[in-house]
């Protein structure tokens, strides 16, 4: 929308920082939290509805993580690969869901979140519709 490319060459980067940090989100309630309990993570999992919005975001997480190489494009096919990236956006709603629902008294900064991921997904949006008005 805006004409700059230098902004293409971070995503990649940023999208694997993501990951990278819902690895780090997880392996502590995974440790720290339920000391590898399985049967109380599955527990946890239905019974907390933040949990049960943020782990199946985890691990589309791990899906686009996988095939985020240039090996990967290649092999899926540019489309393909674009069309599987792009459940990027349901999982940024789900994230922030998850924050939201976690926090308990202030929920300033979820809202604020929510409130940069709107505008930001607003952008993607009016692109997609211009795309459209154009053909």
């Amino acid at each position: 929308m805006t004409g700059w490319g230098w902004p293409t060459r971070w995503r990649r980067m940023l999208g694997l920082f993501a990951f990278f940090y819902a690895c780090l989100h997880f392996l502590t309630y995974l440790v720290l939290d339920q000391f590898f309990d399985w049967q109380a993570i599955v527990k946890d999992i239905a019974k907390r509805p933040y949990i049960t919005v943020g782990f199946p975001a985890f691990v589309l997480l791990i899906l686009l993580a996988a095939t985020s190489t240039d090996k990967m494009v290649r092999r899926l096919g540019g489309r393909r690969w674009k069309q599987l990236h792009q459940v990027v956006y349901a999982i940024a709603i789900a994230g922030t869901v998850h924050f939201w629902w976690l926090v308990k008294k202030d929920i300033t900064e979820p809202l604020e979140f929510a409130v940069v991921l709107a505008v930001l997904l607003g952008f993607r949006v009016v692109a997609g519709l211009r795309k459209v008005v154009k053909r």
